[in-house]
């Protein structure tokens, strides 16, 4: 796929066929993401890929503390979207909905979804992109971040993969180190569900909605 198509065609995705994703496609994947830019070139990056157990275990903590009502502790704080930012989530979370016939007033339907959603939307593998302490003491190092993460979801592509960029899924960090045996020194960034699409998949057919770009452009001279 051409790299403008691609980044135009990216979408998260919340449905998975359950085929497997070899092994040599994710490790393709993320020898082309560690190309990435990064200030001063510090790379501050690390790769946990979850496949089998692991992934299992990873899911099962998270959806457990999170049915539970667990108090989240994430390494990176979630937002507290205000204004049209606020919107915007607003519109997207009624568009999946819709979509999945979720009704507003249904509460075990929304705490099911949102369970899913804590297990990757049930993807066969998965990725956790880590800093150690030492980085994330810098926090320039997050828009590192943000491009090496970019570059995995864009790279995918190219294999026929779908993934969904979640901060979601370390919000519990210390109870999923635990489980899958991380160094404490590690914080947890973000995470990536990653797999083989399934377009049947209700929440899978819902559009990309932009800003206009002259909503977003201020030229001077």
């Amino acid at each position: 796929m051409e790299l403008v198509e691609a980044i135009k065609a990216r979408k998260s995705i919340r449905g998975y066929k359950p085929d497997p994703v070899p092994k040599e496609v994710l490790n393709q994947i993320l020898d082309i993401a560690r190309h990435s830019p990064s200030g001063v070139n510090n790379q501050p990056w690390e790769f946990v890929v979850l496949t089998g157990d692991a992934l299992e275990r990873a899911k099962g903590v998270n959806a457990q503390l999170f049915t539970s009502g667990a108090e989240i502790s994430p390494d990176i704080p979630e937002p507290r979207f205000t204004g049209p930012y606020r919107e915007r989530q607003i519109a997207l979370a009624k568009h999946i909905f819709a979509l999945m016939d979720i009704a507003r007033e249904n509460k075990e339907k929304r705490q099911e979804w949102g369970a899913k959603g804590m297990r990757f939307y049930d993807a066969p593998a998965a990725i956790l992109i880590c800093i150690e302490e030492e980085a994330f003491s810098h926090q320039l190092c997050l828009i590192d971040i943000g491009i090496v993460v970019q570059t995995i979801a864009l790279a995918a592509l190219e294999f026929g993969l779908g993934t969904c960029i979640q901060h979601q899924v370390v919000l519990y960090p210390e109870a999923l180190k635990r489980a899958l045996g991380l160094p404490e020194s590690k914080r947890l960034a973000i995470g990536l569900a990653i797999g083989y699409p399934d377009w049947d998949f209700p929440a899978n057919k819902i559009p990309k909605e932009r800003e206009p770009l002259d909503n977003l452009v201020t030229w001077k001279g």
